[in-house]
């Protein structure tokens, strides 16, 4: 079915009608439909296998369009806002009542981005409604950053999708709730602790909250999540420990190993380039038949907090050789 590929204007036209579309962003592509209509929300739902307890993010394509879906924002938000959008920032805020319990999994708040691509504004801007849009892919598997991606798992699955090319960030956005009008960082993204340290007064990171068959409070919270079909360790290899015979490395820098990298994140540590590339990467080395991938330790500061977010929840929790 693909290519070719749908255009824009078709996409529009096809949201319109309640269908469903994957469409580009900066951060990943994302799985859109009418945020209004509970039929095409269903869709999305249905197409990813995604438990309804998992809310989903509302696109818009100019930042007034908040005061339509939100309320009680406050003063921390708009700030926040103005600094950082449109980009990969999600914010997640009283909902009015025109956003359907489907896409907020029956919770009080609504999560809300306004995204830094030109051809999503444009799609959201034709369709003339705001857009839900997870990743699009399958329930816990790698988000994708390409169009090819999106065709592997859902090409079968949905009415059309949209080439914008590589996305240029890689991972999906910094989540930010707020607690007594201060922001609370649910997951953390491209817009990292000191920028958003830089616009509000204080900051609160939360850990993962995992409850199945419980509302999650945002996206990309469960404990198990972005996993390869491959097992992956992410981390140093334990000294006594035996390597599978197919075993695969996916090196940061010029980090040392008692195993050859296959591929290099960054070979210069640029943290900006190892995450664009990370889910790339991943799904890859997915389509072979190696036993096991490990990734090199990335530094926790800046982009890197959400590298590293996202490998620990797609990583195995202990060496597999162990017991």
């Amino acid at each position: 079915m693909y290519p070719p590929w749908t255009s824009p204007t078709r996409a529009a036209q096809i949201l319109a009608d309640g269908g469903v579309v994957a469409i580009p962003t900066e951060t990943v592509y994302g799985l859109a439909g009418n945020a209004f209509d509970p039929k095409a929300l269903a869709k999305i739902f249905a197409a990813k296998e995604r438990p309804f307890f998992d809310p989903l993010i509302v696109h818009i394509s100019k930042i007034e369009t908040i005061e339509l879906i939100a309320k009680d924002i406050p003063k921390a938000a708009w700030k926040l806002a103005e600094a950082y959008w449109p980009g990969p920032m999600t914010l997640v805020l009283p909902k009015q009542d025109c956003i359907p319990d489907l896409a907020t999994s029956a919770l009080s708040t609504v999560a809300i981005r306004f995204p830094n691509h030109k051809i999503a504004q444009e799609i959201i801007s034709l369709a003339g409604v705001p857009l839900a849009a997870p990743s699009a892919n399958l329930f816990q598997h790698v988000s994708p950053t390409t169009a090819e991606h999106v065709a592997e798992q859902l090409g079968n699955r949905i009415d059309g999708i949209v080439d914008g090319g590589p996305c240029s960030v890689g991972v999906e956005s910094t989540i930010i709730a707020f607690t007594e009008g201060n922001p609370v960082v649910l997951r953390p993204g491209a817009i990292t602790p000191e920028m958003i340290i830089k616009i509000a007064d204080s900051l609160t990171i939360k850990q993962s909250v995992s409850s199945p068959g419980k509302a999650m409070p945002a996206p990309g919270m469960m404990d198990k999540h972005y996993q390869p079909r491959i097992p992956l360790f992410y981390g140093e290899i334990p000294t006594e420990a035996t390597l599978p015979p197919h075993t695969v490395r996916i090196a940061f820098g010029n980090t040392k190993s008692r195993i050859d990298a296959t591929l290099n994140l960054s070979p210069t540590g640029n943290l900006t380039e190892a995450t664009a590339n990370l889910y790339a990467f991943m799904r890859s080395l997915d389509k072979e038949t190696y036993d096991l991938i490990l990734v090199d330790p990335i530094p926790d500061e800046g982009i890197g907090i959400a590298c590293n977010d996202r490998l620990r929840r797609a990583s195995l929790k202990y060496f597999p050789s162990q017991n």
